[in-house]
């Protein structure tokens, strides 16, 4: 076999730098130096709702066990508004260093086809590192609303067509779907109520401001078991393992109804992948631990792995059933 003598290895070496740079893509050698020492510095893990709803407790819990593992911190950086696709644009067009990475959900999955344009091909732009955590969601109403179950829900909304009205962190998120499908399903008309946040469709919820929402089932309990949200049924195929009393609503006389959400990690496109993979690997080992498992499973959610790969397509398979549904629904693109 044939070897290269140091000063040609020296000259490829620059040649392969020069071309890296010109193209923005980083020399393998230089990647894997990089993730040898990665990471070095802190890491910011952005999150396109605001604090203290779904999405930004994943991020905090994720993040503080991974920051544990790698010995820097993760600082969380919350983006809210346009759907999540602010915080999305920010990691698309930020250093494809692994020092910015998002948290990503299925609602950034279907705002590509309700934007006409985007800063940011999803795509394109981003790239899968390890899938996280998933779940169902939560319907829920106000105490006051004169229904105890499913059914007393559709026939209350039947008899007053846009009457009623429902919350959710913003057109086009997987909570707002939600709302949409249940709609289309039991053929009701319900207001719906963007916010720019779950936490504050929530909060309106409590308040009365709205009468209906579809929250992460996970943020609804607390205020379920306070009594100031009353819960009708979970989202998912099948009841939760925690909470066996409480129906579905495909169960509650909407065959069919199936609609779970789940997060996980993701990064710039042009990401390093030796360093995609260091991350990837310290998400599953987090995401395996014993005390992820039970308390997610307290939280009626799963932790989930798998490697880059996977997770990526999983993405790209998760934008082509979204762009699916929406035009089922017929939302056009604004």
């Amino acid at each position: 076999m044939k070897h290269f003598q140091p000063t040609r290895r020296r000259a490829v070496a620059a040649i392969a730098s020069a071309l890296g740079a010109a193209s923005g893509v980083v020399p393998f050698t230089s990647a894997l130096a990089q993730a040898q020492t990665y990471p070095d510095r802190p890491i910011r893990l952005f999150v396109g709702y605001s604090a203290g709803g779904g999405t930004d407790q994943v991020a905090r819990l994720v993040g503080q066990k991974l920051s544990e593992l790698l010995g820097q911190q993760i600082v969380i950086v919350n983006q809210p508004g346009a759907t999540g696709a602010i915080a999305v644009e920010k990691v698309a067009t930020a250093a494809p260093d692994g020092y910015t990475l998002l948290l990503i959900s299925i609602a950034d999955t279907v705002v590509p086809a309700l934007r006409a344009k985007l800063p940011y091909d999803l795509e394109k732009d981003i790239v899968g590192v390890a899938p996280v955590v998933g779940g169902p969601l939560a319907l829920v109403v106000n105490p006051s609303l004169p229904v105890k179950n499913v059914k007393d829900l559709i026939a209350l909304a039947q008899s007053k067509p846009g009457k009623l009205n429902y919350g959710s962190p913003g057109v086009g998120n997987s909570l707002h779907i939600a709302g949409e499908q249940f709609k289309l399903a039991t053929k009701t008309d319900m207001l719906h109520v963007p916010f720019k946040g779950a936490a504050e469709a929530i909060t309106a919820t409590v308040a009365g401001q709205v009468d209906v929402c579809f929250p992460v089932l996970s943020n609804a309990l607390p205020l379920v078991e306070s009594g100031k949200l009353r819960l009708l049924a979970v989202t998912g195929a099948k009841r939760s393992p925690s909470l066996p009393n409480v129906p579905t609503v495909a169960e509650s006389g909407v065959p069919g109804y199936d609609r779970t959400t789940w997060f996980g990690v993701a990064a710039p496109a042009a990401t390093p992948k030796p360093v995609i993979a260091k991350l990837n690997e310290a998400i599953n080992k987090v995401m395996s631990t014993a005390e992820m498992r039970d308390f997610y499973a307290k939280q009626n959610f799963e932790p989930m792995t798998g490697s880059a790969e996977q997770f990526n397509a999983f993405v790209h398979s998760e934008i082509a059933q979204s762009a699916a549904v929406i035009r089922a629904l017929g939302i056009k693109p604004e």
